[in-house]
């Protein structure tokens, strides 16, 4: 245990933690939003939405920091945003008790497939520009999320940018603090921060008893398991990949689904692998070194659980920003992950078609058959891969030179 404190204090950095910090921000400024909505539908007293959000909390950073400091790679966890948007549309037809019972049965069938192997099977399948096209369309809207935001905020987002371009000209590595410091005292000086009535205090968490029917295993379960997979697990591990970690599914899904059982019954939601928050701490603003953005992984995971143990105190602290500050950061802080995937995508002629189509289905926002544009983008994209690439000539007409030949190209 004193190594491992050593190490962490030698590798930690400000960078990295300012990174963990900005993906704990974004997801309570943004996904959060989508439990209120589905409390409200459920109309849940405010102790058990605070118990939800402690769930959600702890059982993020607990995965997340295991996975990171395990395998020294910015592992950044977070609760399935989309299961929680099916919450909206299925609440009050499905009792609480019924969803609890459909998170246990998610976590119990992610947990087999992590464990047999498959989804590391399903990744190999799937060309590198495909992902990269998938993961630069979901980080698209972010993209335009920035410039959408000078609507109603035009001074304090152009602040933002232009400190945003020197810092990165003059000190790139601490760029992102520079902003959000820049962001928070104009808004301050506009007067545009959200009045909130502050009040700091411990979050209790609630015992929820689950209750298995047909109508949690049809309407909850098979498509929270389909979105975690296809929405969460998916892109993430593309964005890993994308990112030079080549950490296997396996372990990742493994400890995921195991945090997911151990806060189901308090309300948490399915736990998953992050994509888009993620994108913040794998990038050269976490730190230079990629051996050493693993700490962002940790830093999010504390941050996690401050969020956590004071869930009802540190949302209204959250809430303070507003929401265009909000964007304006994740749009700046994911400029260098577009500008990654835009270039993985585009860099192979061959598959440039197809990768572009990938980026188009998946930045639409489509849905089809109660499925997201992740999903169908990714499966697009792999159908046009397959009909538009050309079979490879035989090795003997093309790879072997010509006896005699001097070409260098050619050996």
């Amino acid at each position: 245990m004193a190594t491992l404190f050593k190490t962490l204090k030698k590798d930690w950095s400000v960078s990295a933690t300012v990174a963990g910090f900005l993906a704990v921000l974004i997801s309570y400024s943004g996904p959060l939003i989508i439990f209120f909505q589905a409390a409200q539908k459920a109309n849940v007293a405010p102790e058990m939405m605070i118990s939800w959000i402690w769930g959600i909390s702890i059982g993020a950073a607990i995965a997340g920091i295991f996975l990171s400091i395990k395998y020294k790679v910015p592992v950044v966890t977070a609760w399935s945003a989309p299961g929680t948007a099916l919450l909206v549309t299925l609440f009050p037809n499905i009792s609480l008790n019924e969803a609890v019972a459909a998170y246990i049965t998610t976590a119990i069938v992610i947990l087999i497939i992590g464990l047999t192997g498959y989804f590391d099977k399903l990744l190999k399948w799937i060309p590198q520009s495909i992902a990269a096209g998938m993961m630069a369309g979901i980080l698209f809207q972010f993209g335009l999320g920035l410039f959408q935001a000078t609507d109603n905020m035009p001074f304090i987002v152009f602040g933002m940018l232009l400190v945003f371009l020197l810092s990165k000209r003059f000190n790139p590595r601490y760029s992102m603090l520079w902003v959000l410091l820049t962001g928070v005292i104009l808004s301050l000086c506009f007067g545009k921060m959200n009045p909130v009535e502050m009040q700091f205090s411990l979050a209790i968490p609630q015992w929820i008893q689950p209750e298995w029917t047909f109508n949690s295993l049809l309407n909850l379960a098979l498509p929270l398991i389909l979105v975690s997979l296809s929405g969460q697990f998916l892109p993430g591990m593309a964005m890993m990949k994308l990112s030079g970690y080549d950490t296997p599914a396996k372990p990742i899904i493994t400890a995921t689904s195991i945090a997911s059982l151990a806060v189901a019954c308090v309300g948490g939601i399915t736990i998953v692998l992050a994509s888009i928050t993620a994108a913040l701490c794998m990038g050269k603003d976490a730190h230079e070194l990629k051996d050493k953005r693993y700490i962002a992984g940790v830093a999010n995971g504390i941050f996690y659980i401050c969020g956590g143990l004071f869930a009802g105190s540190i949302v209204l602290l959250f809430s303070l920003l507003p929401k265009e500050l909000v964007a304006a950061l994740a749009g700046l802080a994911l400029l260098g992950a577009i500008a990654t995937n835009v270039s993985v995508a585009m860099k192979d002629e061959g598959q440039r078609d197809a990768a572009l189509i990938t980026f188009l289905a998946t930045a639409s926002g489509m849905h089809f058959l109660g499925l997201s544009s992740v999903f169908w983008g990714i499966v697009i994209g792999i159908i046009a891969h397959l009909l538009l690439s050309k079979p490879k000539t035989s090795a003997s007409t093309t790879n072997i030179p010509l006896k005699g030949s001097t070409d260098s190209k050619s050996l």
